[in-house]
């Protein structure tokens, strides 16, 4: 589409910001949003930045009966000097659009959302947080809002984008959990929606994630939905085990999301000259690999934690200790340079981030 203008409408009145060190993830939202609306045969029109507000919406609108929807989270960050900077926007814009073609949603223009996006944050700056730990989250999510209870692609769409600061993930160090590997309820299965961002896939996760939380654990570890043999992801965020020095992932098969924190880990892996495979990995082998004592390390891998180690195993009522259940020192090596380059501690030699023109109280 030809770039178009964004109407900038600010809110009259602002919101009380919350402390940082009482953030609690996806509760407090920012002052402004972004909207753009999608209708045949004008395309996407109507950029707007707007005051954060309640949608009116038609009770018949797609999204409610059929969830035609998609959405990615991103963050920014705050440098010591005050800057704000993303993380791999442009990443998670590719793979939203990719998102959109599974779900018949039209294809948005990414360069002219992530200058939106830019220009959201630039607005609503002073609610990136500049505590130790803190970032401002950023979720796009498009809708089907075409009035019509009929099981067809909408004709009509809305692309919406929301802030929210967020406190630090880890507030006393990275600590390893608990997981338990779920061989009854399947999260999706090739040629489903799995390797795309939709709602309807945390909503099936739902129930395995309740039994086994009242049982101890703090997620699930998911096995593919056809042999239920073959691990895929855990929780919501990609997986990886270091297994005698050498470390392996699933590689993608149409049911796995392609995270871009997993792509960052497999960079970073490779420019260390750590040995890293995407492989098809069973949970037999898994088990066999703890019994020779070659399961070194594993690990969840996603925006909200970047690094979140697993202390344990169990599967088929058999535990599987983890490093003796303490994060391992590759584990830690990867979120400490991860999350150093987001926040400009470290230096950037995979050109990740990009700088945002927002000068911002300095970080303390």
């Amino acid at each position: 589409m030809e770039e178009q203008t964004i109407r900038v409408q600010r809110s009259e009145t602002k919101k009380e910001k919350p402390q940082s060190d009482q953030l609690i993830f996806g509760r407090s939202f920012t002052d402004h949003m972004f909207v753009m609306d999608y209708s045949d045969p004008l395309g996407w029109h109507n950029a707007s930045i707007v005051p954060y507000q309640p949608l009116t919406i038609d009770p018949s609108s797609m999204i409610f009966h059929y969830g035609q929807s998609v959405f990615e989270g991103l963050k920014a960050f705050r440098t010591d000097s005050g800057d704000i900077q993303l993380f791999r926007a442009e990443k998670n814009l590719e793979r939203l659009n990719r998102s959109n073609d599974r779900l018949c949603i039209p294809q948005i223009d990414e360069e002219f959302t992530l200058k939106a996006i830019k220009q959201l944050i630039s607005i609503d700056k002073d609610w990136v947080p500049s505590a130790e730990g803190t970032s401002l989250y950023i979720r796009p999510f498009i809708i089907s809002t075409e009035a019509y209870i009929g099981v067809a692609p909408s004709m009509s769409y809305k692309l919406i984008v929301i802030l929210s600061p967020v406190g630090a993930y880890y507030k006393e160090g990275i600590n390893p959990v608990k997981i338990a590997v779920e061989d009854h309820y399947v999260r999706t299965v090739k040629g489903g929606t799995g390797e795309a961002k939709t709602g309807g896939n945390y909503a099936s996760s739902l129930k395995a994630q309740e039994i086994v939380a009242k049982q101890g654990f703090a997620q699930v570890l998911w096995l593919d939905g056809v042999e239920k043999k073959y691990v895929e992801e855990v929780g919501s965020m990609n997986v990886f085990f270091k297994i005698n020095g050498e470390v392996f992932t699933p590689q993608l098969n149409g049911s796995i999301l392609s995270g871009v924190t997993r792509s960052s880990v497999i960079e970073l892996l490779k420019h260390w000259g750590v040995p890293v495979s995407e492989k098809r990995i069973s949970i037999q082998d898994l088990y066999q690999a703890y019994l020779d004592g070659e399961l070194e390390e594993a690990f969840g891998s996603g925006t909200a934690a970047v690094i979140s180690p697993i202390g344990q195993l169990t599967w088929e009522g058999k535990d599987m200790i983890i490093n003796n259940g303490e994060t391992g020192e590759l584990s830690k090596r990867i979120y400490d340079t991860i999350t150093g380059i987001q926040y400009g501690d470290l230096d950037d030699p995979f050109q990740w981030v990009q700088g945002i023109e927002a000068k911002s109280p300095v970080k303390h």
